[in-house]
């Protein structure tokens, strides 16, 4: 764990078709075991969810995407649930519900412990990396950026 400080991330996802259509079913019928597999993940501190337990209403960059944003403990915690087990067979068949993006779909970025971020500075996240690059402000996967020092108490 980094002290002091939380691992934010962000990703976004354009659906092929409708939540409750037949091209996104076998997605859906998944979704509960893995909002359960990041519940119950070492490292995992909170996510995004209405009140039916996922993030598939909020709808904040349109229509036919999708939103997942989460708070974990560090980068290995996130990437240990991201890229292992049961979510990675679902990355796999990502193409079978997902558009193939064009431009940045995940930001991460650290935040202080305690604090929970919104879509709002989640969408301004995704916005600095798209338009300056990764920075110890907004990264990815790709290139990561250490947790700012923690301040001396």
């Amino acid at each position: 764990m980094t002290e002091g400080y939380h691992l934010a991330q962000l990703n976004i996802a354009g659906m092929k078709g409708p939540i409750d259509g037949p091209l996104m079913a076998s997605f859906v019928a998944r979704l509960e075991e893995l909002n359960a597999l990041a519940d119950e993940a070492p490292g995992f501190v909170w996510r995004l969810q209405s009140e039916d337990g996922d993030a598939t209403a909020i709808r904040a960059f349109g229509d036919q995407v999708l939103v997942n944003l989460s708070v974990w403990t560090s980068i290995q915690a996130l990437r240990d649930y991201a890229y292992g087990g049961r979510h990675l067979e679902l990355l796999r068949n990502r193409r079978e519900w997902f558009e193939g993006a064009t431009r940045p779909y995940q930001v991460l970025w650290w935040v202080p412990a305690g604090h929970t971020p919104d879509v709002d500075e989640a969408k301004r996240k995704l916005v600095y990396l798209e338009s300056r690059g990764p920075t110890a402000e907004a990264f990815s996967f790709q290139q990561v950026f250490e947790a700012p020092a923690a301040i001396p108490s």
